[in-house]
């Protein structure tokens, strides 16, 4: 079976590996602008790094949506002799979800609290 494959148990904590990637960039990335290019503290909240970390929030969390769906598809409904496949399949659904959740989850301050403060 190809790891592509969203029958494969690698997508059982691969939601959970994006989403640490994504932690890690989002705040590495927050301090880094910070530092070197911080926005002005009059604008608040609508600073280019607030908006840029809401559109890579959005786009990290549309891919986890993305792979969530691909695996929920992909289980198969009707065959008695592929449980492991669709338990493996619902549960990374499951967890992509969560993981997508989360991503969005992180980025929410960016909305309305100021960047560098």
């Amino acid at each position: 079976m190809s790891p592509w494959s969203p029958l494969h148990p690698l997508h059982l904590f691969l939601g959970l590996v994006i989403w640490s990637l994504w932690f890690v960039a989002l705040y590495g990335g927050l301090s880094l602008a910070c530092e070197f290019a911080p926005p002005d503290e009059e604008r608040g909240a609508l600073t280019w790094v607030n908006a840029s970390m809401l559109l890579l929030a959005a786009l990290v969390s549309s891919f986890l949506l993305w792979s969530a769906r691909r695996c929920w598809g992909a289980a198969p409904d009707t065959d008695e002799g592929a449980a492991t496949g669709r338990f493996v399949a619902r549960i990374a659904a499951a967890v992509y979800l969560i993981s997508a959740l989360a991503a969005v989850g992180l980025a929410l301050p960016g909305a309305i609290l100021p960047p560098c403060i």
